[in-house]
């Protein structure tokens, strides 16, 4: 699954837990809970190593350029 906060995803952090069993618990748990419970498939588990750089080359944001033209008025 692939989150992007440009798409319209807010992402969010439940926790960092030290097996997947204690994740999943979690989620049920976060899963009754206002606003998790609107989307109660959104959750994901991801695996990290300690002491491992996720980021060691920085990052980059790409920002979505929109021109918005108002509409014409009509004259009354």
């Amino acid at each position: 699954m692939f989150i992007s906060e440009q798409d319209g995803d807010d992402a969010k952090l439940l926790g960092v837990y030290s097996s997947r069993a204690k994740a999943e618990e979690r989620i049920h748990q976060a899963r009754l809970l206002p606003g998790f419970a609107d989307e109660p498939e959104c959750f994901v588990i991801d695996d990290y190593m300690l002491d491992d750089d996720e980021w060691p080359d920085g990052f980059q944001t790409e920002f979505l350029s929109v021109r918005v033209t108002p509409p014409h008025s009509s004259p009354r």
